[in-house]
């Protein structure tokens, strides 16, 4: 699946809106998935897990920073997320899954702050967008 030159001008539009709220969306997106999918806990036994800890805000600025740069590697996804790709397969050994959870709570989480702009059309190219970062990460598992 290739993204369309409207799915990625829709995708960068989108970004580029939520401008430094990045993080905060990123954020939510994490606990909505810590709280929605319990298992994905298992992987930080050593965080704390409330909202508004600063373990997961440290974690949503990461996670902010890789969708960042995945929207501005467009053209690239495996290269520009090779080394996020190895840490989380090597490293951190989190199942692939998790990624998956998190890009649904991700787009629940940015239909809520941009309820307007979240059109079906914008929630078929960031679902794309999403599933292509979805499976660069996952590409070193294989």
């Amino acid at each position: 699946m290739a993204l369309s030159d409207r799915d990625q001008a829709m995708v960068r539009a989108l970004w580029n809106k939520m401008d430094t709220n990045v993080c905060i969306y990123a954020t939510e997106a994490l606990e909505r998935t810590f709280l929605a999918f319990p298992s994905t806990k298992t992987y930080f036994p050593h965080w704390d897990l409330s909202t508004g800890s600063a373990q997961v805000k440290a974690h949503g600025q990461k996670v902010a920073d890789a969708l960042t740069l995945a929207v501005n590697q467009m053209y690239d996804l495996p290269n520009a997320l090779s080394a996020l790709s190895d840490l989380h397969a090597h490293k951190l050994r989190v199942d692939p899954t998790n990624f998956q959870f998190l890009v649904h709570c991700l787009l629940v989480t940015l239909a809520r702050h941009y309820p307007g702009d979240f059109s079906p059309a914008m929630q078929a190219s960031l679902d794309k967008f999403l599933s292509l970062v979805t499976s660069a990460l996952a590409s070193k598992y294989r």
